[in-house]
């Protein structure tokens, strides 16, 4: 169970401060939840229940996890996806997931896929650039919380890998 002050990263929402836990007086019920307010968004409250097996809630990526991640980034396996009409759901998949490996390994293969398909004279398509900006957003706010600097900076030291 976390304490009030961790930090936790719940589903898609990204790096959240667990701010109180306890029963809501506007339900009826037993019930235990935590109160989260997301780092990049701090008007947003969140009531997540403690006993929640649907969305992912875990610790932060440890500084030394974000820095070894980046470094990584460039040998790191692209997403397979038997089928284009499996896309999009396999992108939703890795972002409930959470897990910072495969979202990098997600935002890599979209982002190739971005050129490919570029080069070819083609157009991005809709599904790959929402789920790219989404992907962005939720690993790299993580990784600039864990290292301690702006989200644009993450950019930047994944670009330089390459």
């Amino acid at each position: 169970m976390f304490q009030i002050n961790d930090l936790v990263v719940y589903g898609k929402n990204g790096v959240c401060s667990v701010k109180g836990i306890g029963t809501l007086s506007l339900i009826n019920n037993d019930r235990i939840y935590y109160t989260l307010v997301p780092v990049y968004n701090k008007e947003e409250i969140i009531y997540a229940p403690v006993e929640n097996g649907r969305i992912v809630m875990r610790e932060v990526i440890s500084r030394e996890d974000a820095k070894e991640l980046i470094d990584i980034f460039p040998d790191l396996e692209e997403t397979v996806v038997a089928n284009e009409r499996d896309r999009e759901n396999c992108y939703k998949q890795t972002l409930l997931g959470c897990n910072c490996e495969e979202l990098a390994s997600m935002i890599k293969t979209i982002y190739n896929r971005k050129c490919k398909r570029i080069s070819e004279g083609k157009k991005v398509t809709v599904v790959d650039e929402k789920y790219f900006r989404q992907a962005e957003e939720q690993l790299f706010g993580e990784l600039a919380f864990a290292l301690d600097v702006d989200k644009t900076k993450i950019s930047e030291m994944i670009s330089e890998r390459f």
